[in-house]
């Protein structure tokens, strides 16, 4: 799914989405209908479900779930599924109008300019940016089949025929390069090198960027060097839908030949929604781990980290009211220390907004920072 936290402003233009003024003949020239299938899966923020809407059988729902500002679903399970009910795992959508409008903004593209889209979805980004930046400056990247052919298909509609191509978007599209601009619609958990390489110094790449400790990401903007590596700043919460290479693997829980510690702890749970900045934080301190929260029937919460390296795992169960809550690992990896550190780091460095937060990417990985590059975390 592809999610940002709710806006309230709204502009006087009577669209349910804020738009920046150069971006605004783009919209109304292509709203999000002519991009969208008959059938289609709204989505409900406030519950997080899907639900089916037929424009076959309900044209007035299909109007109105198209014109407000939510994500639409327009596939499940990399298409494996059928009917009209929700499948298993959202795996393509229209993302949220006003995040679509806020990133275009974001990316800082200027007509002339040369711009790679990885993820074509249903092609309304790429409309986009071709009406604006015309059609031989926008290069547009798939990797399902399917996805990219009803894309070309509804750009060729709408009049435009940037270059759509089908293929792993980790690769990039050398014949394209180099890019002023670089922006991806999927989230991301190590950006690939093939886009620093393909963009030219100076470019940049707006990319949703996060660790494996949530399936949450945060819109990073990337300022392409001339030596190889990027940088720049977080700018908002967001959730996307993963590069599909880049999916996260459940670690197996290990059992038998160990033995499971038992502590306590006096630390406070800090929120771990999928906006809050602390799990983003967390995660790029704590290197290779992942997390759930598994709420209980009493209003207690277990917090459970899993390494994604070795055998280990930890659990803390918080109940409200109480000044120490006990604390069971195992394992080779102390994760529970590692989290303490974490946290330690987190209340010292003033509980830092996304906004605080950066990242660096150099051929040998990335590291992130805190207000400035010179303060790694």
């Amino acid at each position: 799914m592809t999610l940002a936290p709710e806006r309230k402003d709204r502009p006087a233009s009577g669209r349910s989405f804020p738009v920046a003024d150069a971006w605004a003949p783009a919209f109304d020239a292509l709203p999000r209908s002519l991009f969208l299938p008959d059938l289609l899966w709204a989505h409900d923020m406030a519950t997080g479900t899907s639900r089916p809407v037929d424009r076959t059988e309900d044209e007035p729902g299909w109007r109105a779930a198209v014109a407000a500002d939510i994500p639409i679903v327009t596939q499940w399970d990399d298409g494996e599924h059928q009917g009209a009910e929700p499948g298993t795992v959202a795996t393509s959508s229209a993302s949220m109008p006003s995040l679509v409008a806020s990133m275009l903004a974001d990316l800082q593209a200027e007509p002339g300019m040369r711009v790679m889209e990885q993820g074509t979805g249903t092609g309304w980004n790429a409309a986009l940016l071709s009406h604006r930046l015309g059609d031989a400056n926008v290069t547009t990247v798939e990797i399902d089949p399917q996805v990219s052919a009803r894309a070309r298909a509804a750009l060729d509609r709408a009049g435009h025929r940037p270059q759509v191509v089908c293929g792993d978007g980790a690769l990039g599209h050398s014949p394209g390069a180099p890019y002023d601009r670089i922006i991806a619609t999927y989230g991301l958990r190590a950006v690939p090198p093939a886009w620093i390489g393909q963009t030219r110094p100076g470019g940049l790449i707006l990319a949703p960027f996060g660790t494996r400790y949530s399936n949450a990401d945060a819109l990073v903007r990337l300022t392409v060097h001339g030596d190889g590596t990027a940088g720049g700043p977080f700018l908002q919460p967001v959730e996307f839908m993963k590069m599909r290479s880049q999916r996260l693997r459940w670690p197996q829980n290990p059992a038998g030949g160990g033995t499971v510690a038992e502590s306590t702890t006096t630390a406070t749970l800090p929120p771990h929604g999928k906006f809050d900045p602390f799990p983003l934080a967390a995660g790029l301190r704590l290197r290779d781990v992942v997390h759930a929260v598994q709420p209980h029937q009493d209003g207690a919460r277990t917090l459970w980290l899993y390494s994604l390296t070795t055998p280990a795992w930890a659990a803390a169960t918080f109940r409200d009211g109480e000044g120490a809550h006990p604390v069971r690992q195992y394992g080779g990896r102390r994760l529970w220390e590692d989290f303490e550190q974490t946290l330690a780091w987190w209340h010292d460095a003033g509980e830092p907004a996304i906004g605080r937060l950066g990242l660096t990417v150099t051929p040998g990985g990335w590291h992130a920072w805190l207000d400035d590059p010179s303060r790694p975390l």
